[in-house]
């Protein structure tokens, strides 16, 4: 945990120096994949320090997350079993290393992309869920590339536009209420948006 926050006040430092949006985009290039920090703390101190630029670094956040996903992708489909079925030496170094891959988490989430594909990476780019779990499982099971990547652009943009556009009107005074709630009430908007298509599937 110590090194966590140590990555985490590491992560915000850059707000307070010329090369905030560059770091932006490489963070949540790297979070897709790999890296343990959301980017959200990052935009929001850079929206606070300059709010008419508000939704240029969402859409940054969008794009650098979308195309870090397409490298979680590929790391799991071209780097993740050698061509005997093992797990590579990168594979061991992910479960032993980055937080959020285990072998029984890979298994759970094999077994939602056969019923929810375009849904569960749509909830993984949108929630609190380890996107780069995802990213690289997406890879590792030949997941449609064109719905993974529809489904990243959606979700991805959606919520960064979505923070970025309420510090953008609200400034400081909603940025406690996105820490303290943000994650509950985006976990509660998929599951009534999951819920209601699946309510139409079955009703049709």
């Amino acid at each position: 945990m110590k090194l966590v926050r140590q990555l985490y006040d590491w992560v915000l430092h850059w707000a307070q120096t010329p090369y905030g949006p560059a770091a932006l985009f490489l963070l949540s290039f790297a979070e897709a994949s790999f890296f343990p920090i959301p980017p959200d703390p990052l935009l929001i101190a850079l929206v606070l320090g300059a709010r008419m630029k508000a939704f240029r670094f969402a859409a940054v956040c969008a794009l650098a997350s979308v195309t870090g996903a397409l490298l979680g992708y590929a790391i799991g489909h071209f780097a993740w079993y050698t061509p005997g079925g093992e797990l590579t030496g990168l594979a061991h170094f992910f479960f032993n290393n980055v937080p959020g891959f285990t072998p029984d988490r890979f298994e759970v989430v094999q077994g939602l992309y056969k019923d929810w594909d375009f849904w569960i990476i749509f909830t993984a780019g949108f929630t609190p869920l380890p996107y780069k779990v995802f990213t690289i499982t997406g890879g590792v099971f030949n997941i449609n590339l064109v719905m993974f990547v529809i489904a990243s652009i959606i979700s991805r943009s959606a919520r960064f536009f979505l923070v970025a556009g309420l510090i953008w009107k609200y400034g400081e005074g909603i940025q406690g209420f996105i820490d303290k709630y943000f994650n509950w009430l985006a976990i509660g908007f998929t599951v009534l948006l999951v819920g209601g298509f699946v309510l139409i599937k079955y009703m049709l």
